[in-house]
């Protein structure tokens, strides 16, 4: 009989049993799921997905700008020297408000010149009138004759005429008098200015740009692929960057048909339905919408690969058992997946993990998925 054991050699024979009861049976051989061994040195063990055309439908936000619907370039309508300039940028004017004025010195002048021939051309008439009147009664009485009547007659309508043209160059003057007065015509915000008092101008040249009052745009600078596929609902919400709860519904109005060079984006002009008072000219908003959805391969990030500076991925020959590197055009990037554009056509098999060992041609051997190994 053995002796008596320990109180603490009892107590690690008891761990021991329980360890032994408690670890997992192994399975058996025929069911295993392990990644399969490679014996040869040179083959790369890889992942790889079947590429399969998915529906791509995506909430796109948008960072843009209040802008106004309508622009005016304010211009003087005659040459002169400013002589004053009463707004600034950023104020709101009237319609009829003066926003600057020009040296009236010729304008006074020919204004001058112009009642002064009114004047003269009114006397003249009063004297024909008068020597008609009495032409007209001397003929009634035998004391004159017809033709000197004809010519009192002709040198009334003459003066009358000339009165007429006098007239008619004394309201010219009076306009270019108030063409000296820089108007904006329509009710708006200065945006922007291009003169100074002292300053030389011609007419037409644009002084001042004019926000005119009204509609408001969201303007957006967009990628060129988002213009291919317009929201769902046909409308976007408008959120004011500084205050989210001020929103506004906008609806495609313009889209410019150039890309800009720099940036290769497009300009697009949402039409907003209402403008609250918040959203002010050059106030930053965001727009929300869900684009049209279409059908596209969509790939984890984890297969994307450069290749002769340009996306690529590693396409897994089955027959061979190879991989090939393959160039893409990829439609846009998301959180976790990139969407292609072309390259890749659906059945293909795509590597999604150890493209960092491989080189064109490689041999590999291909690890079963997380769902093959679960069954």
């Amino acid at each position: 009989m053995s002796p008596k054991a320990s109180p603490r050699t009892r107590v690690l024979r008891a761990l021991s049993v329980l360890a032994l009861a408690l670890a997992p049976l192994p399975a058996p051989a025929a069911e295993e799921t392990a990644a399969p061994v490679v014996d040869d040195p040179t083959v790369v063990l890889v992942r790889v997905v079947q590429a399969a055309m998915s529906p791509v439908s995506a909430d796109v936000v948008l960072t843009g700008d209040i802008q106004a619907q309508a622009q005016t370039n304010v211009a003087f309508r005659t040459n002169g020297k400013v002589a004053e300039r009463r707004v600034e940028v950023g104020d709101h004017v009237s319609a009829d408000q003066v926003l600057a004025v020009l040296e009236p010195l010729v304008q006074r002048a020919n204004l001058d010149n112009a009642r002064a021939a009114l004047v003269s051309a009114e006397a003249q008439l009063t004297q024909a009138k008068v020597t008609f009147e009495r032409q007209k009664q001397l003929l009634a009485g035998g004391y004159t004759t017809r033709p000197t009547y004809d010519n009192a007659e002709q040198q009334l309508r003459t003066s009358q005429a000339a009165v007429d043209s006098a007239k008619a160059a004394l309201g010219t003057s009076e306009e270019q008098l108030s063409y000296t007065e820089l108007r904006a015509g329509v009710p708006g915000i200065v945006l922007s200015r291009t003169f100074e008092v002292g300053q030389v101008v011609q007419a037409g040249q644009s002084v001042m740009v004019l926000a005119q009052d009204g509609p408001r745009d969201a303007v957006f600078n967009v990628y060129e692929a988002l213009t291919a596929n317009p929201p769902e609902d046909k409308a976007i919400q408008i959120i004011l960057q500084s205050d989210p709860s001020v929103t506004a519904l906008g609806r495609v109005r313009e889209i410019s048909p150039t890309v800009d060079p720099q940036s290769g984006t497009v300009r697009v002009k949402m039409g907003l339905d209402s403008t609250p008072p918040a959203m002010t000219l050059g106030a930053v908003v965001i727009g929300r919408g869900r684009f049209g959805g279409r059908e596209a391969v969509v790939l984890p990030w984890s297969a994307l690969y450069r290749f002769d500076d340009r996306p690529a991925v590693w396409i897994y020959d089955p027959g061979t058992s190879t991989v090939s590197v393959r160039g893409v055009e990829i439609d846009r990037y998301g959180g976790t997946d990139i969407v292609l554009k072309g390259g890749v056509q659906p059945g293909e098999s795509v590597v999604v993990a150890g493209i960092q060992f491989l080189r064109p041609g490689q041999r590999v051997a291909v690890a079963p998925s997380v769902a093959e190994g679960g069954r």
